[in-house]
């Protein structure tokens, strides 16, 4: 099944990834559902593309009964959800000994907490169909831990797990279960760490030679384009000149 007509929900759009996808997808002729907390993005975007179908709603995925409420609106507008992207994520990164508690808390409702809230809502239906893709955006920080990033690198090995039980669990299904791992991506992550001499270092690196947003949203077009037997469950994407 091409992914024109496919009906696709991409959750965290309001930049980067997220936005790029659904540019790309809405180029392809998907029928998109779209979903983050600024609700004047989602719109920046809808209105970009006139003649294709999209419908949005803000959501804050951290919390469960807005991402019910989206895969709702999907159902009832479409009767049906081909792929669901987790894609919201933060990355405030610190040293374990800086003990920044409400940051971490922060990155498991949104990293962690916001993929289970994606599962939870959209599988019955995908169950029911006996068919879905459920994608979520992971990190090479899923792969290899690195000072600084402790509590990001444990919610991204956490993804990674909850995906592969995923796989495991909903294959009789015919349901497929991917994670997309970025390397250093030109993105608005960097703005989520707190300090800000590390934020700028970072975004510094991602515009000298990081990924674009559009190199991932091309990975994901890839692995909804696949055919019904075939399954990516993991794919990696680092820039050349990434050393982790």
């Amino acid at each position: 099944m091409e992914i024109k007509d496919k009906v696709i929900i991409i959750m965290g759009v309001s930049s980067g990834i997220g936005e790029a996808t659904a540019r790309l997808l809405a180029k392809e002729g998907a029928k998109l559902v779209l979903a983050a907390r600024r609700e004047e993005k989602l719109k920046e975007i809808a209105t970009s593309f006139p003649n294709a179908q999209i419908v949005y709603k803000k959501a804050d995925v951290s919390n469960y009964d807005d991402v019910q409420q989206v895969v709702d609106l999907a159902i009832s507008k479409y009767d049906k959800v081909d792929v669901l992207f987790n894609n919201a994520g933060i990355m405030p990164t610190a040293p374990l000994i800086e003990t920044r508690r409400d940051e971490w808390k922060e990155m498991l409702d949104i990293n962690v907490m916001g993929v289970l809230n994606g599962i939870s809502a959209v599988l019955p239906k995908m169950v029911e169909q006996k068919s879905g893709h459920i994608i979520s955006t992971d990190s090479v920080a899923g792969h290899v831990v690195y000072p600084d990033s402790a509590v990001y690198c444990g919610t991204k090995f956490a993804v990674r797990a909850i995906m592969e039980g995923l796989r495991q669990e909903q294959r009789e299904n015919n349901i497929k279960s991917t994670i997309i791992s970025p390397g250093a991506v030109q993105t608005e992550l960097y703005k989520t760490i707190s300090d800000k001499k590390v934020s700028l270092e970072l975004h510094e690196a991602q515009k000298e030679w990081g990924l674009s947003a559009e190199d991932i949203a091309q990975a994901v077009a890839y692995v909804i384009n696949t055919p019904d037997r075939v399954s990516v469950s993991d794919m990696i994407i680092r820039p050349t000149k990434q050393v982790v």
